[in-house]
């Protein structure tokens, strides 16, 4: 696969990412649009004409490519994302459409017989870390078919945030905790930047090994649907950055622009967030999100025509670290079952009201996963900082 090839992938999942988040709504979450477009790439690899022309639409790319994707990533683990996938099922008959897609799918798919709900909530903690201890589905429930994804990761950052006090927020977010993140020195990327959706936005990333977290405000007005799409264009590195000396001193959208005397023309960005955490359960039925084409596909090769999909996500942004994991499942089953100088210009930015954010994976390395959005969050919950 081309490195021109390769860029598609973020592409097509960021866009999927919009459809997702549009859907869950304006509502504190988390979210992984990369497991959702697992799964759907992987029953995609099985879909004929107008479902597969459905399914490509909403993959954003042909459900062929899309399913040559799928193996690349599974096949090709990242070292900072874990993942995984399965296709439980009932046995199929042999050189059935369902033997075939069955055996067509990756290596690294696990296959067999639907599991028990125990078995299928200790597959879930087995390849989330044990942040996600139980199976979204309710694998008792006489399913004929369950396709999973599950990835996870936990990173620290390079450096750790310090801490302050919440007083430098100017939102009704500085009664709710009483410490915030700062930004140290070095180590982190924060900057004020043009948006062509939503206008004028301050950004902040920290980094670790292997993934890279991208925390985008905006102003008040901007629909959250909006701003996690242009936080996807950010993390991707579509954005004009200002600098400070073109902005206006004092207040903007979310920072504060000050001006002294220094020995050489400089600029010095810094940022304050609060800490978060959430835990979600989506309901991928939306006809938006592609799933009841991708059951089309299932019911067809199983002959099962009633499903279920769902994803368990969570995620914790602290002081040190990030740590998500998601797993996405469809289901289906008989209907019958159940350098001047002079001057130095300095900005704060302040995350104290609801903004998005983005995990995108990278590597030093060409690799499938380059660019990847993996989770993505709109975060309306600020939590205390602990110290770890």
């Amino acid at each position: 696969m081309t490195a021109a090839t390769r860029e598609l992938l973020p592409e097509a999942v960021g866009g999927y990412a919009q459809r997702l988040h549009a859907a869950i709504g304006e509502a504190h979450h988390i979210a992984s649009p990369l497991g959702a477009w697992l799964v759907l790439a992987l029953a995609g690899g099985a879909a004929r004409g107008p479902e597969a022309d459905r399914l490509g639409a909403v993959l954003g790319m042909p459900t062929v490519d899309a399913a040559v994707f799928a193996r690349e990533l599974l096949d090709n683990p990242h070292p900072a994302v874990a993942a995984a996938a399965a296709a439980w099922a009932t046995a199929p008959g042999p050189s059935s459409p369902a033997a075939d897609w069955l055996a067509g799918l990756p290596a690294a798919v696990a296959k067999g017989p639907v599991p028990s709900q125990a078995e299928a909530d200790a597959w879930a903690r087995e390849h989330t870390y044990g942040l996600i201890d139980r199976f979204p589905i309710d694998t008792g429930g006489g399913w004929l078919c369950v396709l999973a994804s599950a990835l996870a990761t936990r990173i620290s950052w390079s450096p750790a945030f310090d801490t302050t006090s919440s007083e430098v927020f100017r939102s009704a977010w500085r009664d709710r905790v009483r410490s915030v993140l700062r930004t140290p020195e070095r180590g982190h990327e924060c900057a004020i930047a043009r948006h062509p959706e939503v206008g004028d936005v301050a950004l902040h990333r920290a980094h670790a090994d292997g993934l890279t977290v991208t925390s985008v405000i905006a102003a008040p007005e901007a629909s959250p649907c909006d701003v996690l799409g242009a936080a996807h264009d950010i993390a991707r590195g579509r954005v004009d950055r200002y600098s400070l000396f073109d902005l206006a001193l004092g207040d903007g959208t979310a920072w504060t622009v000050t001006e002294s005397t220094g020995e050489d023309r400089t600029e010095r960005v810094a940022a304050v967030l609060p800490a978060w955490s959430a835990t979600s359960e989506h309901n991928l039925n939306a006809p938006s999100l592609g799933f009841a084409d991708a059951a089309a596909v299932l019911g067809r090769l199983f002959d099962a025509p009633e499903w279920e999909a769902v994803q368990a996500a969570t995620a914790r942004y602290h002081r040190t670290g990030f740590e998500a994991a998601a797993v996405t499942a469809v289901a289906a089953r008989m209907s019958f079952r159940p350098p001047k100088r002079g001057r130095r210009r300095d900005a704060l930015l302040r995350f104290d009201r609801p903004y998005a954010v983005v995990a995108t994976a990278t590597s030093r390395e060409p690799s499938p996963w380059s660019g990847l959005p993996v989770f993505s969050a709109w975060v309306t919950e600020p939590d205390e900082v602990v110290r770890e």
